[in-house]
C-alpha cells in the first residue's frame, strides 16, 4: 500500500459522502446515511418484525422498496402467507415500489430507476452487490440490520480497502462476462477479497456492456467482497439516461487513491471457463470437461437473465432441438425483458428448439421450483452459486458458465465450447 496518499478511491468517497466527514479511511467504523433499500420475499417479514419490534415510524416509505420474486406464483400456503404479509405492510405504510411476479430484484432495482452512481444501496440480499455496475456502493445486510435502517435510515459500516481490477483488451468471440468474473474468481478464491472492496478500470471496461458489467459486479459477492464498483462513462449514462435523474456525482477514484492491491487482466487472454460442481471457486477451462455427459442446462438469475444473454442463447439454438433426455430451463430476469423477448422472437427459439420458459423471476437458483435436480444430476448453469442443495438435491452437480456454453451443451447434451460455434460464426459471414 502507497504510504501518505491523500487520495480517496470510489468506495472511500461514496461513503464519506454519506457521512459528516469530508474523508474516510480503510479499517474506520462509520455511521452513513442510506440512499434507498430492498427487501425480497425471503426475508421480508423477519424485516417486517423486527421493525416492528422497534417501534418507530417506517423512515422515508419512498425509498424502501419491496420485491415478490423468489417464490412466485407462491408454491405453499406459508410462501402465500408471506405475500400476504408483505402486501398488508406495504399498504399500511403506503410504499409506492412493490413489485410482484415482474422479475429478480437485482433486475428490478436499476431497470425500475433505483440505483444512481455515488450512492449507497442496501438490501437484504448478497448480490445487492450487483449495482456497483452502475458507480453505486451496494451491499447485503442481515434482517435485523435492515429493521434499523427502516427505522433511522442509518447504518455503520466499516470502510473496505480496495482491489483495483485494470482491464485491458477485449473478450474473444465465444467469450463472456461470465468467462471473465469466473477467471477472477479462479484468481483470488472464495475469500480472496474478504470485506474489501473491488474497483474495475482501465480501458476495458469501454468494451463491456451493461448487461455484461451487472453480470461481473454481481458475483463480486463470491470472492467475499463487500462491494464492486465500475466506473460511470457513456454506457452508464446511455442506461440510466430514461431512468434515473442526470445530476449526480463524479465518483471516480483520485489518481493518488490507495489500494491494497492492483490486479492487472488482458481480457483477449481469457478463455471459456466452468466453475464446479460444489464450489464456485473451483474454477476450470472449460475444455477440460469438454464432453462430459449432462442431464439439464439452466439460463437465467440475476446473474445472467438479462436480454443479451437470451439473445446470444437464441443465436445458438436457432434451428437446434436440445438433445433427448436433457432439460433447458429459460427465466428471463424481468417482465420487461421477456417481453422484448417475445417481440424479438426469442421465445419462439427457445420453445421451438424444445425449453421450457418460466415466469421472470429466481427460478432454479432459488433452489425450490422451476427445474430443480435431482440426486446425480449433471447441470449446467448460468447463475451464481453451486454450492450442494442450492439447485435442488445436495448430490446433484452444478457447473456455472455462461449462457452461450449453456446453450452449446444442452443441444449437444455434454459440456461444449462456444468457441468454434462462434468463429465459425465470422468464417460464415
Amino acid at each position: 500500500m502507497i504510504k501518505g496518499s491523500m487520495g480517496q478511491t470510489a468506495t472511500e468517497k461514496i461513503i464519506a459522502k454519506h457521512t459528516k466527514q469530508s474523508r474516510v479511511t480503510p479499517g474506520e467504523i462509520v455511521s452513513v446515511t442510506v440512499d434507498r433499500v430492498f427487501s425480497h420475499d425471503i426475508f421480508a417479514t423477519t424485516v417486517i418484525r423486527e421493525f416492528q419490534k422497534i417501534g418507530k415510524p417506517l423512515w422515508r416509505p419512498q425509498d424502501v422498496i419491496l420485491i415478490v420474486d423468489h417464490d412466485v406464483p407462491s408454491t405453499s400456503a406459508d410462501s402465500g402467507a408471506i405475500y400476504q404479509e408483505m402486501t398488508d405492510f406495504a399498504i399500511k405504510w403506503g410504499l409506492k415500489n412493490f413489485y410482484y411476479g415482474e422479475g429478480v430484484c437485482h433486475q428490478l432495482m436499476p431497470e425500475k430507476g433505483h440505483v444512481g452512481p455515488g450512492e449507497i444501496i442496501i438490501g437484504t440480499d448478497s448480490h445487492t452487490v450487483t449495482y456497483g455496475a452502475l458507480g453505486a456502493l451496494a451491499t447485503g445486510v442481515g434482517s435485523t440490520e435492515m429493521a434499523a435502517i427502516w427505522s433511522s435510515g442509518t447504518i455503520w459500516l466499516k470502510v473496505p480497502e480496495t482491489i483495483r481490477v485494470v482491464l485491458s483488451g477485449a473478450l474473444q468471440n465465444g467469450v463472456f462476462a461470465k468467462d471473465l468474473i469466473l477467471h477472477l474468481i479462479g484468481l483470488l478464491g472464495s475469500d480472496g477479497c474478504t470485506y474489501k472492496a473491488l474497483e474495475f478500470d482501465g480501458p476495458g471496461v469501454a468494451t463491456l456492456s451493461m448487461d455484461e458489467r451487472l453480470t461481473i459486479a454481481n458475483m463480486v459477492v463470491e470472492m467475499g467482497a463487500k462491494n464492486g464498483i465500475f466506473p460511470v462513462d457513456d454506457i452508464t449514462r446511455a442506461y440510466l439516461s430514461s431512468r434515473y435523474f442526470s445530476d449526480y456525482p463524479d465518483i471516480s477514484s483520485d489518481a493518488d487513491a490507495q489500494f491494497c492491491r492492483v490486479i492487472s487482466l488482458d481480457m483477449s487472454s481469457i478463455s471459456p471457463k466452468l466453475s464446479g460442481p460444489k464450489r464456485v471457486d473451483d474454477i476450470h477451462d472449460l475444455q477440460s470437461l469438454a464432453g462430459m455427459t449432462i442431464h439439464q442446462g439452466f439460463i437465467g438469475s440475476c446473474t445472467n437473465g438479462r436480454l443479451e444473454d437470451l439473445r446470444i442463447a437464441a443465436r445458438i439454438l436457432a434451428g437446434q432441438s436440445v438433445a433427448p433426455f436433457v432439460k433447458l430451463i429459460i427465466s428471463p430476469a424481468s417482465r420487461s425483458i421477456y417481453l422484448q423477448a417475445m417481440d424479438e422472437g426469442l421465445i419462439k427459439i427457445f420453445l421451438q428448439a424444445g425449453g421450457v420458459v418460466t415466469n421472470p423471476g429466481c427460478g432454479l437458483c432459488f433452489g425450490k421450483l422451476g427445474g430443480v435436480l435431482g440426486a446425480g444430476e449433471v447441470a449446467i448453469c448460468s447463475n451464481n452459486r453451486n454450492f450442494p442443495g442450492r439447485l435442488g438435491h445436495p448430490d446433484a452437480h452444478i457447473y456455472l458458465a455462461s449462457p452461450a456454453s449453456v446453450a452449446l451443451s444442452v443441444i449437444t447434451g455434454k459440456i461444449t465450447s462456444p468457441i468454434s460455434f462462434f468463429q465459425g460464426e465470422l468464417e460464415r459471414s
